[in-house]
């Protein structure tokens, strides 16, 4: 798949003609670049060049990069896409503008009481483990739609779904898959597609791709 280094202008003209080829309106895919274990210096480059749209993996590393780039930058928003542990639940909410990885019913439980303690909460994507991967986080594709009304019964605001696709498998099978579970459930967010196959996620549907590689170059560190 191709994740060559990309310049951030060229990204967002591929997003473009593939909504426009898609049929879809321009402006419908929000790009998230993924900054994941990237050093700060690569991060404010693509800050300066105006993008506001930034997704992490880890409560920890988002907590020790974003509140120094948000008091010198306006309106971050800022995307959990890595999986997460109901005790760093209260912190992710505190710093993200959207969650991606709600996989399991102890962590909406939790989100929910949090979401009731403090009034607000944000924007949430159920994860499918549409591949049925053992090793992979997310709900079953069998258990997605219980799972999506029993977040809704406990009043979460829940946008869409997202996937991460088998590494060996065609992403398209798995785009289509996560599409289907979303519009019998009368959710328009999808959350997939990434730096070698996003174009293939926004023919899809894809409101939300998240690339990191092709954007930043290679990460430093695992």
């Amino acid at each position: 798949m191709r994740s060559s280094l990309l310049s951030l202008s060229e990204i967002n003209t591929r997003i473009a003609a593939a909504e426009r080829n898609a049929g879809r309106p321009a402006g419908s895919v929000q790009l998230i670049a993924v900054s994941k274990v990237q050093p700060d210096e690569r991060v404010e480059a693509v800050l300066q060049q105006g993008h506001r749209i930034f997704g992490e993996n880890r409560v920890q590393e988002a907590a020790g990069k974003w509140p120094g780039f948000r008091a010198r930058y306006d309106e971050i928003d800022l995307h959990l896409i890595g999986p997460l542990q109901t005790n760093k639940a209260r912190q992710a909410m505190a710093l993200c503008d959207a969650i991606h990885s709600v996989d399991r019913p102890k962590l909406a439980t939790t989100i929910a009481r949090l979401a009731q303690e403090t009034g607000t909460c944000p924007a949430l994507f159920i994860q499918v483990n549409t591949g049925e991967e053992t090793q992979k986080a997310g709900v079953l594709p069998t258990d997605a739609d219980g799972f999506v009304a029993e977040c809704r019964a406990m009043d979460l605001p829940v946008r869409g779904l997202m996937c991460i696709p088998p590494a060996d498998e065609e992403p398209a099978l798995h785009f289509a898959l996560l599409a289907q579970i979303a519009s019998r459930n009368g959710l328009d967010g999808l959350s997939m597609g990434m730096s070698g196959d996003f174009e293939t996620a926004i023919a899809l549907g894809a409101t939300h791709v998240r690339v990191g590689s092709a954007i930043f170059g290679a990460r430093e560190a695992g």
